[in-house]
């Protein structure tokens, strides 16, 4: 069993990531967090979120953990607890914009996390990080009005791809079904970072005895 744990506290969205999950690994299941905001929206409520995921009690028999949040709240500590993988939607987003030394981007609706996506990307493919670009409009209004939010996304992927990007990122585990209505009209590669995750999980499950 592959356990996608989404450290925000909104079980709709982590039925939804669960989902796209399933569409590469079938025996995903999901993990919400018992406490704090359904939109991961500061570096604060980040840092509460990798709080609630390292110490978070887990089943038996797991093959794998994606922590299906940008930021990758707690991976590193619960990969460091775990003799399993565990895969950031943001590390596995990063590591496929920049395969074959493409330049790429990261377009997001959260300015409150732009410090840590920055971080987090240079982290793991710094080479050709172009930076963040932002959606127009505050995050939790969006994330109400889908139209809303996918107009604002393409715009922020359209000026990163006009600043030289190659492949834009769309930034954020809960906004995964708005990357797949944007693959059709993106300018460059869209990358989705839980189908990216999935891939990579599949990659790192292969190579365990």
């Amino acid at each position: 069993m592959i356990l996608l744990m989404n450290p925000n506290s909104s079980a709709a969205t982590t039925e939804t990531m669960v989902a796209i999950a399933r569409r590469f690994l079938p025996d995903v299941t999901g993990w919400t967090a018992p406490s704090g905001p359904e939109l991961l929206i500061s570096m604060a409520y980040l840092t509460e979120a990798a709080a609630l995921v390292a110490q978070a009690d887990l089943p038996p028999a797991l093959r794998g953990v994606i922590v299906s949040a940008f930021g990758d709240p707690g991976r590193a500590a619960l990969a460091a607890r775990l003799n399993l993988p565990v895969v950031g939607i943001g590390q596995a987003a990063a590591l496929a914009a920049a395969a074959g030394g493409r330049r790429y981007a990261v377009a997001t609706h959260t300015p409150g996390l732009v410090t840590g996506i920055d971080a987090l990307m240079r982290s793991y493919a710094a080479a050709g990080y172009l930076g963040t670009f932002l959606a127009e409009g505050d995050p939790l209004a969006l994330s109400k009005d889908p139209q809303r939010l996918d107009a604002a996304l393409l715009c922020a992927m359209m000026r990163a791809h006009d600043a030289g990007a190659e492949a834009v990122i769309i930034g954020g585990g809960p906004l995964g079904e708005a990357a797949e209505r944007l693959r059709p009209l993106a300018p460059c590669a869209l990358i989705a970072p839980i189908p990216e995750a999935a891939r990579l999980m599949l990659t790192l499950l292969e190579g365990t005895p």
